[in-house]
């Protein structure tokens, strides 16, 4: 009986481990992206918020509804990265839940016959 015990506890502790360990990477997130020319930077976190934006000297010299479009483009595409980046942390925090490859689940209960 210990020994059940003591592995359901190891596996709820791995469990909590991998969902600190995936809170800690969705802090990380940090989608970036510059356009081509270099003339727009962006940096989205994990939520989607803008964190960064950095324009070269290069904008001062196309119009103002250029540069808009580029900024909301260019945030797009750091969105997209971010996500790409956020699937990760969520696609190995999934993976720590899967079942055991002999097919234990780690779940409290058993089977019919269990007392």
């Amino acid at each position: 009986m210990s020994a059940e015990m003591d592995a359901l506890v190891a596996s709820a502790t791995q469990k909590l481990e991998a969902l600190e360990a995936a809170l800690y990477g969705l802090k990380q997130v940090r989608g970036q992206f510059t356009t081509e020319d270099g003339a727009v930077t962006v940096e989205m976190n994990s939520e989607g918020a803008l964190v960064g934006l950095t324009l070269s000297e290069a904008v001062t010299s196309m119009a103002p509804a250029d540069v808009s479009q580029l900024i909301v483009w260019a945030c797009r595409q750091a969105s997209e990265d971010a996500g790409a980046q956020r699937s990760k942390v969520v696609a190995t925090l999934n993976e720590s839940f899967a079942p055991a490859p002999n097919g234990a689940t780690g779940a409290l209960g058993g089977g019919p016959d269990s007392a």
